[in-house]
């Protein structure tokens, strides 16, 4: 029997998969389309196509106001926009950053000679555990980059006390965290400079790009230059620089999502809700959750799958997948267990235990506005199915591996 379908009847759903269509993390949000047809159409009559055109200026107020920043500068993609706010704070030797992120955390202080030093997280927070991020202090740090993962904020006063303790740069990777908050306060101007992803995945986006905020008006100067080459006016170049800049049509994306923007959260936070109530009994589960006292964009379904549990999580990703449920493992195995990393710091994992049980935990289910609460009741379905007969789905699928 192929092995796909045998799946599929594993989960005696119909001997078919759970779906015609494919239901993948990080799906892209569309909304507001004929808005966006009407802009390009304005950016090609203009024939102004990038170099702070319209509507860069336009995104770039949008995001200041949203975030209450006095700098919010729209850049290329968020790997560059962390490459300039690294350059631009003169940071050197070495960062500490977690190793529970995706890897452009890491590539971004690797591309520029810096030593990522990788540091654990809390086991239940997900973000950098301040009392580690302490132990890791050499005479060669020179900063701190936290990540805001899943949109839930660092502890930011932990973090900065250690910063201001040692001397220290401190910058955030708010990739996942623009509508969020700290203590009622927007992600954006924390620390002393945070970096925001508008990839195609994430719930607002501008196809590819990025963006870098602070309230420090000489940092913006330096990164306004660095972004554009160092031109600081026509035929006039500062300083060394890199083209970051972000072109009109992504930027008119930019804008179309931000009008949008109560309407996504508001569409994430149902997928959210539905997934709770589904998913709240189910054995060997836990759904991470958010502090409904601060602002949050639910951009993330994430589940945790007990060691204990009666299914390991990859035997689970592997069912979802046979159902065309593409669940997907993050931050799997670590930025530490990828290269150039593993060869170069062998010895990382050794402190990084809640780093390594998350790596084999975690599990991030589908969401966005292409799927709603039906579509998650089946979802949930086929996972009740599984992990309440896990001895017998992991026993058969032990069984297909076996067989030539």
């Amino acid at each position: 029997m192929d092995c796909k379908q045998d799946v599929h009847d594993l989960a005696l759903l119909g001997g078919r998969a759970a779906f015609d269509n494919e239901l993948y993390v990080g799906r892209p949000n569309l909304p507001g389309r004929a808005a966006f047809l009407k802009r390009a159409g304005d950016i090609l009559d203009r024939a102004w196509l990038t170099n702070n055109g319209t509507y860069v200026q336009q995104l770039e107020k949008m995001l200041a106001e949203r975030t209450r920043v006095k700098h919010c500068i729209p850049m290329a993609n968020g790997t560059i926009a962390l490459e300039v706010a690294i350059r631009a704070l003169k940071l050197s030797g070495e960062v500490i950053v977690p190793s529970f992120t995706f890897i452009a955390t890491a590539h971004a202080l690797q591309w520029l000679n810096i030593t990522p030093v990788f540091c654990d997280v809390g086991p239940r927070t997900h973000n950098l555990d301040p009392a580690r991020v302490e132990e890791l202090i050499t005479p060669r740090t020179t900063g701190i980059i936290g990540v805001h993962l899943w949109g839930r904020c660092c502890d930011v006063e932990g973090l900065t006390a250690v910063a201001r303790k040692h001397g220290l740069h401190l910058l955030f990777d708010a990739a996942h965290a623009l509508g969020c908050s700290y203590q009622g306060r927007p992600v954006g101007g924390l620390g002393e400079a945070e970096v925001f992803s508008f990839h195609a995945t994430k719930f607002v986006n501008t196809f590819e790009g990025g963006a870098l905020a602070t309230n420090n008006d000489t940092l913006a100067g330096v990164v306004r230059l660095m972004k554009n080459f160092g031109f600081s006016g026509y035929d006039e170049v500062r300083s060394v620089g890199t083209n970051g800049k972000m072109n009109e049509f992504s930027a008119a994306m930019g804008v179309t999502g931000l009008e949008h923007f109560e309407e996504l959260i508001a569409h994430n936070r149902r997928n959210y809700d539905a997934y709770r109530r589904e998913l709240i009994d189910v054995p060997g589960l836990s759904l991470l959750t958010y502090d409904e006292d601060e602002g949050g964009n639910f951009q993330y379904i994430v589940l945790e799958v007990a060691s204990e549990a009666p299914l390991s999580r990859d035997d689970l990703m592997r069912i979802l997948h046979g159902e065309r449920v593409i669940a997907r493992r993050y931050f799997y195995p670590g930025c530490h267990q990828m290269e150039p990393y593993r060869t170069l710091y062998p010895e990382a994992g050794e402190r990084l235990p809640s780093t390594r049980r998350l790596a084999a935990s975690v599990l991030v289910l589908p969401t966005g506005t292409q799927i709603g609460e039906e579509d998650i009741e089946r979802i949930c379905a086929v996972i009740r199915f599984a992990m309440t007969r896990g001895v017998e789905v992991s026993a058969r699928l032990r069984a297909m591996e076996r067989v030539p």
